[in-house]
């Protein structure tokens, strides 16, 4: 046995159990049915976030060669348990006689508070526990409840698709995460950090249901039907746009012009994060084009050059890139807004947008998150939380029964399609 105890029967289980009977008890106490009729035609949009929540994150996260199982399953426990506490850490800002009325609207919210933790997960991918990751979860959902909060009722700013509150924030906090829980024996690759053929088509196939219902994402919470479809245009044209200009840069960026899978499944979403924060403005489908193709220029020459460089001299080792799709794109998208609320006059609500206030929320939100994210890592660092010991990082059979003849197979694909992922975006 390593130093490292791995053995979650008790810690895992208790834990997950002991959460899941406070929340419940939590429930019986304050959550009440909403009887806003209206709200039940938000749900063709919300199955569509469901889907990007469970489907598209988890198979995006499956190109580690050996750790799809963790990628999907670890994915599924973090959404599952963090809708419920997102529907309580969300609910308690806006409770009403002291009960929080859930409808389709606080069930979309929901699944949005899960998706920080998803992103933050994509950092600290292969190198930390199931029970880590409980603790994270219900942590950065209850500091992404409070940041947004601020931002919407405090600063009034707008923030339709999350480009800022969940993007920025979610990225920023798993960067700082990773940061604190840094490994030094990782500095050198590690064998299993790399893809093979196969496990970049899963990938792919988060990256396509991400990318064709990223419209509903950022249209789900519009306040009004005309402000829903203005959102879903300017998407639609966002990620498009973003795609092409992807491939090109992808294959321009390498020595052969040869196109990267890394850059396929990742940037060509990072249009639908950037364009996020006016995607609900009055903004010409033109410039939501422009708004997706800076977004693809920008998350490309992330992968290709600031990954590395943030790996080798600031020890931040972001397994996915969620910087680049995430961090970098969802700051865009906060600039993005301070534009357009200074160009044109835009009211919410009766209340007019400023810059200073969209400004407001970008800055707190970056600043909330990389403190939350650093207390949060000290506290995974405690050492009884069943993290791997650094050989063991990227591997599913430290914590799943893997199929035995999966062991033959990995060494006959180390032969044929196995290629680093680093080295793919060279």
């Amino acid at each position: 046995m390593s130093a490292l105890d791995t053995n979650m029967r008790f810690k895992f289980s208790i834990l997950a159990l002991l959460l899941e009977v406070i929340i419940i008890v939590l429930f019986g106490i304050f959550v009440e049915y909403d009887t806003n009729i209206a709200s039940g035609t938000l749900y063709p949009l919300f199955q569509d976030v469901h889907v990007m929540i469970f489907v598209g994150f988890g198979f995006l996260m499956t190109f580690l060669k050996k750790y799809g199982f963790s990628s999907v399953g670890i994915n599924m426990l973090i959404a599952a348990f963090g809708l419920q506490w997102g529907t309580l850490m969300q609910g308690f800002w806006h409770m009403e006689g002291g009960k929080i009325h859930i409808d389709t609207k606080s069930m979309i919210n929901a699944d949005f508070s899960t998706a920080t933790a998803l992103i933050s997960f994509g950092a600290v991918l292969g190198k930390t526990s199931p029970v880590q990751m409980l603790i994270l979860t219900i942590l950065e959902i209850t500091i992404f409840a409070c940041n947004e909060h601020l931002v919407t009722e405090v600063f009034q700013a707008t923030d339709v698709g999350a480009s800022m509150t969940i993007h920025a924030f979610g990225a920023y906090f798993g960067l700082a995460v990773t940061l604190v829980l840094y490994r030094p024996g990782l500095k050198n690759k590690h064998e299993n950090e790399e893809s093979t053929y196969h496990s970049d088509m899963f990938a792919m196939i988060g990256t396509l249901f991400l990318w064709l219902f990223w419209p509903s994402f950022n249209s789900a919470i519009a306040p009004e039907l005309a402000d829903q479809i203005k959102a879903i245009v300017n998407t639609y044209y966002s990620l498009a746009a973003c795609a092409v200009v992807t491939f090109a840069l992808s294959s321009l960026v390498d020595q052969r012009g040869k196109f990267s899978m890394v850059l396929i499944q990742n940037a060509t979403l990072a249009g639908g994060v950037a364009v996020g924060t006016c995607a609900d403005l009055t903004i010409h489908p033109f410039i939501a084009m422009c708004i997706g193709s800076i977004a693809g220029i920008i998350s490309v020459l992330g992968f290709h050059f600031l990954t590395p460089l943030l790996e080798s001299k600031l020890n931040i080792q972001d397994t996915c890139g969620v910087h680049n799709l995430h961090g970098l794109p969802g700051i865009l998208g906060g600039i993005a807004g301070i534009i357009v609320t200074a160009a044109k006059e835009e009211v919410r609500h009766g209340i007019p947008l400023t810059p200073g206030m969209q400004a407001a929320a970008l800055g707190s939100t970056i600043g909330i998150a990389l403190a939350g994210g650093a207390l949060t890592g000290g506290i995974l660092k405690l050492p009884f939380l069943g993290q791997a010991s650094d050989r063991n990082c990227f591997d599913d059979s430290v914590y799943w029964e893997v199929p035995e003849e999966e062991k033959p197979h990995e060494i006959q694909s180390h032969n044929y399609d196995e290629h680093s992922r680093y080295e793919a975006t060279m």
